[in-house]
């Protein structure tokens, strides 16, 4: 806690104003309250992806702590800047939600209430977390399939937030399933046998590669995933859209994956024909081969102190 306050009196705020349909521009005491009891230097320019990443990249060397009010889009723009800059080892990030699904938060037990959130980074404490490295881009989860697909048709609607995933979901009710090889290595399987490399011939509907626990809006898509092994959590959802929309109660609690076919990898390659790919919700278009790599203790987050 001392040295979470050291820091936080070199700290700088990246605000992303465009999060939760322009939520920091909309609620003027919010945002009267925030410039008031957030430590630091604010930027909050409207910004694209790689310029928040490049803006992020560029201070990181004058500032001890990283303070992120935004989505799960904007942690994944601060998380790369911070990583490029080569920063990850001596900065600390925090975390405001300010975004609609804020799924990354969840996993760290950072409340979604902004105020509250807002004393976690004044009285919380670094907690040190592994994070993984999907087609060179820092993640705390990603899917390749359905989901990936859903996120690129939710970005293309006009309506945002939940009722964009949700119509974007429904889409997808007549999605083929890929046909894709998987390799993966240096893990663990169902029964907690290791190996160094397994293949496998699968048809997928999606696969979930997280090392956080949650989608957006509470979703309990990776119930295994933990942030603090060194393991990517890989689940192969082997099922037609029909039957993942049937099942879509039990999983979004996390109760079906205990019946799919789940691996934990220090790497994982896919390879297939045109698979979506997203992480943090934001779409990387289709590729015919995904790597994805575990980034063992990539940095330390200011969570809430643990009893």
């Amino acid at each position: 806690m001392i040295e979470t306050r050291e820091r936080l009196r070199n700290a700088a705020c990246i605000i992303n104003p465009e999060a939760a349909q322009k939520k920091w521009l909309r609620r003027k005491t919010l945002k009267k309250v925030l410039a008031q009891e957030l430590p630091g230097q604010k930027f909050d320019v409207l910004l694209g992806k790689e310029s928040m990443i490049a803006l992020v990249r560029k201070i990181s060397p004058a500032f001890s702590t990283i303070i992120a009010l935004g989505g799960d889009g904007t942690i994944a723009d601060v998380l790369q800047g911070i990583r490029e800059a080569g920063r990850e080892k001596e900065v600390l990030l925090g975390i405001v939600p300010l975004g609609s699904g804020n799924a990354f938060r969840k996993s760290l037990d950072i409340p979604k209430n902004i105020r509250r959130a807002v004393r976690v980074i004044q009285h919380g404490e670094p907690r040190q977390v592994s994070l993984m490295e999907i087609e060179g881009f820092v993640s705390g989860f990603s899917s390749i399939g359905a989901t990936a697909e859903a996120s690129n048709e939710k970005h293309r609607r006009k309506v945002k937030g939940f009722w964009g995933h949700a119509l974007a979901g429904l889409g997808l009710l007549s999605q083929p399933l890929w046909e894709v090889e998987a390799e993966l290595e240096d893990g663990l399987d169902e029964k907690g046998m290791s190996f160094e490399r397994k293949r496998l011939k699968l048809r997928i509907l999606d696969c979930v590669v997280a090392k956080s626990n949650y989608f957006g809006y509470s979703f309990r898509i990776a119930p295994r995933a933990s942030l603090e092994d060194e393991y990517l959590d890989v689940t192969f959802f082997e099922m037609s859209a029909w039957k993942y929309a049937l099942l879509l109660p039990l999983t979004y609690f996390g109760l079906s994956q205990r019946r799919l076919k789940n691996f934990k990898a220090k790497r994982l390659v896919l390879r297939g024909k045109d698979l979506p790919v997203q992480y943090h919700g934001e779409y990387l278009r289709t590729r015919d081969r995904v790597e994805v790599k575990v980034i063992p203790q990539a940095i330390r987050v200011i969570a809430p102190r643990r009893a």
